[in-house]
């Protein structure tokens, strides 16, 4: 009877960890990195208010992400050298080099194909935000009334930070170097204190069982 009932304790808290996981959503949106000595950055300001220097890098992945924390990062190459080699510097403007990744097929909204990930060199004013560098070079961008980026060069042609379901969402982590969140493939820690418990009750159960003996 102990053990049935110990049984069924265990199989609540598997089903419970797993509606939990398949309860989890991401968002399918533009996010907006900064290119920091080799790594990328997840930057801290709208490409509305940042203002990049004369030879900064900045990147733009189109992803399903849950949150900030495991948004995937722009691929290719993202050197300034490489990207604005064929845009001459010029007296009163300043370079900055962009890298557009549209993302996975798993990514788009669907009956949509990202377009191939492409790098640029926009030549701005010297006080130019990112916004005004990306739209001198990956026009049409799109907008939602809340100033959100929904589109760059017309890719996704709707939608705009919609919540995708679980199911839903591709699989974009980090590295699996980078994966420390014990949410990332393992068990929660809700889950291990979980089964701890049952540990201990069936360990109770059992020494009581054989003290009446």
């Amino acid at each position: 009877m102990i053990r049935r009932a110990l049984l069924l304790l265990l199989a609540s808290l598997l089903l419970c960890a797993g509606a939990g996981q398949a309860q989890a959503a991401g968002y399918r949106y533009w996010s907006f990195w900064e290119r920091d000595g080799g790594h990328w950055v997840y930057a801290t300001q709208g490409p509305s208010l940042a203002r990049p220097s004369n030879g900064d890098v900045q990147g733009f992945r189109f992803a399903v992400s849950e949150d900030s924390a495991n948004a995937s990062r722009p691929r290719g190459k993202a050197d300034f050298a490489t990207i604005c080699a064929k845009t001459p510097a010029q007296d009163g403007r300043k370079r900055v080099a962009l890298v557009l990744d549209f993302g996975t097929p798993s990514d788009a909204p669907e009956g949509e194909t990202p377009p191939a990930a492409r790098t640029a060199c926009a030549r701005v004013s010297p006080d130019a935000t990112t916004a005004e560098a990306l739209a001198a070079v990956a026009k049409p961008l799109r907008y939602d009334t809340n100033a959100l980026l929904c589109a760059i060069a017309g890719y996704p042609e709707k939608g705009c930070g919609e919540q995708v379901s679980q199911q839903q969402t591709p699989e974009h982590r980090k590295p699996a170097a980078e994966q420390k969140s014990p949410s990332d493939g393992g068990p929660s820690l809700g889950l291990v204190a979980g089964i701890a418990v049952v540990v201990v009750l069936g360990g109770a159960a059992i020494w009581q069982v054989r003290r009446r003996g």
